[in-house]
């Protein structure tokens, strides 16, 4: 640096090209444990870059005059040249896909916390859940890569965008990983303060000299990021002030109760799935049902899917019910929890697994002596596992809408067992109530209103179900700003229309589906 100065300060941008690519094997995470991709870095990927990086600068040590920019495969003898070239050409294939299914996998937990729009995404594996395909994003991926190269037409100018890419997210990872030192880790300040200063002035060189480039093609990377930012809060921001409008509007539970057991409505047999954002009090789809329909099903259940930021979520803490109302009501609360790297099959047979939780919710009731619904709404139960010794239950704070577990009391050993004590994880509806009178029946302790309540489950999910989704339409409200009127009249509302909808992002089968028109001004 001292005899080349900014010349040599320019270079730098080239040379980072020299130590990048071979990242491209920590995008395979979701195929490939970390430990073989450690062991196939540490005495294959480094050994083979170390003897390749050394080889060329032994060529070019013996011949100065070469400058083509070729002038790896030149350095190969002319016998063994063509097996080579085809080999790099495979690698560039394999690290190509690597990165694209790196891109599908950070796409996928975009979406599934609430940072990306709706898109189709396919689990490819029954055993491992990293396995993604999203057909949306693998075809975005190939139109700009025709546009990148069309576009270009430079090798060299495609490497100064690769390369100013490739140092941003190294600088992104040092900053990041410094705060990882001090809340995870819990390490002192200075020692995540020497790791910035250390790492970070190095990256930083190399990134000022990626930057100058910026006009030779380094502008690619920054004009796609900050499109995809875009997105992304336009997506985010329209979905956040939809769900707080719900929150703010969401209806009492007095209210329900003064409507009387039926509503105000026609009961008609069947079960109705309303489904909704909030987790505590009365969604205003379900009011907006009331007030302009005359018939309502027998039994209603709020289905909430809330996704949660943790990667995975044990089948047996899926599921959370509880009863809103008193019983003859028949309105139950169901909260359903993913992690941002569960796969959720279309295949799954959701009803059923929800009937046999609603069954397990109403012994759990008598099982435990008490009723849900006579101490508070925000009262759910944990359900999917055997319940030997109780089930935990859930208080769900108003204040915060957050959601945190309580141990329930000792339950007494006279007790009759549950559904799940006797059935496996999946019975058809028919085994499942035979299952269910088998073991009520023989009981001691057995209890004619819990028969009759659980055998009218069963007959409203005879009679079929259907499912209740709002067809939400966000506006900006009169005097916002320019800005607000931007993100949500234009950007949110045409992602939301070109996007997957939610009746098929939730498998949702047209025949039985009802969509409530809801406008929200905010």
């Amino acid at each position: 640096m001292r005899k080349t100065r900014s010349g040599g300060w320019k270079s730098l941008g080239g040379i980072l090209l020299c130590i990048t690519g071979s990242e491209a094997m920590f995008a395979d995470l979701g195929h490939f444990s970390q430990l073989s991709i450690k062991i196939a870095f540490t005495f294959m990927v480094y050994p083979a870059l170390i003897l390749a990086y050394m080889g060329q600068a032994a060529y070019i040590s013996q011949h100065h005059e070469c400058v083509n920019p070729i002038g790896y495969f030149l350095s190969v003898p002319e016998t063994v040249r063509w097996p080579v070239i085809g080999v790099a050409i495979v690698a560039s294939v394999v690290a190509s896909q690597a990165m694209i299914t790196g891109t599908f996998s950070i796409i996928n937990q975009c979406l599934a916390l609430g940072y990306f729009p709706r898109v189709k995404v396919v689990h490819t594996s029954d055993k491992i859940h990293g396995r993604v395909y999203i057909p949306e994003i693998n075809w975005i991926l190939m139109t700009l890569c025709l546009a990148v190269t069309f576009g270009l037409r430079d090798v060299k100018h495609m490497g100064n965008a690769s390369g100013l890419a490739v140092i941003t997210v190294m600088l992104v990872t040092t900053i990041f990983m410094s705060l990882v030192i001090i809340l995870c880790w819990h390490k002192s300040f200075l020692l995540a303060l020497c790791f910035l200063i250390f790492f970070g002035l190095i990256e930083s060189l190399y990134f000022s000299a990626s930057l100058v480039k910026f006009i030779d093609g380094a502008w690619v990377p920054l004009v796609l990021s900050f499109i995809l930012m875009t997105i992304m809060y336009a997506w985010h921001y329209g979905t956040l002030v939809k769900y707080e409008s719900d929150l703010q509007n969401k209806v009492s539970l007095r209210w329900l109760v003064n409507l009387g057991p039926s509503l105000g409505l026609v009961r008609v047999p069947g079960i109705g799935l309303i489904y909704t954002e909030l987790v505590t009090g009365i969604p205003p789809i379900l009011s907006h049902f009331v007030t302009n329909f005359s018939a309502l099903h027998q039994i209603l259940v709020l289905v909430c899917i809330k996704s949660v930021p943790v990667p995975y979520v044990p089948a047996k803490e899926r599921y959370l019910i509880g009863r809103v109302g008193p019983k003859e009501f028949g309105l139950y609360r169901c909260i359903i929890r993913y992690g941002y790297r569960d796969a959720r099959k279309d295949n799954e047979d959701f009803e059923d697994r929800l009937i046999r939780n609603l069954g397990d919710f109403i012994c759990s009731e008598q099982r435990n002596c008490y009723s849900i619904s006579e101490s508070s709404e925000e009262e759910m139960a944990v359900m999917g596992t055997p319940i030997l010794s109780g089930n935990a239950t859930i208080d769900i704070d108003r204040s915060c809408d957050s959601v945190k577990s309580l141990d329930s009391a000792t339950v007494s050993n006279i007790m009759s067992p549950t559904i799940q004590d006797v059935t496996e994880p999946i019975f058809p509806c028919q085994a499942w109530w035979r299952q269910v009178q088998s073991v009520l029946l023989s009981s001691p302790v057995s209890d004619p209103v819990l028969i009759k309540e659980l055998q009218k489950l069963l007959e409203a999910k005879e009679n079929g179900t259907t499912y209740i989704l709002g067809h939400s339409n966000v506006k900006a409200r009169k005097g916002s700003s320019f800005i607000k009127k931007i993100v949500l009249d234009i950007a949110y509302n045409f992602l939301r229309k070109n996007c997957r909808g939610s009746s098929v992002a939730l498998c949702v089968p047209h025949a039985a589906l009802i969509e409530v028109g809801m406008v929200y001004s905010v």
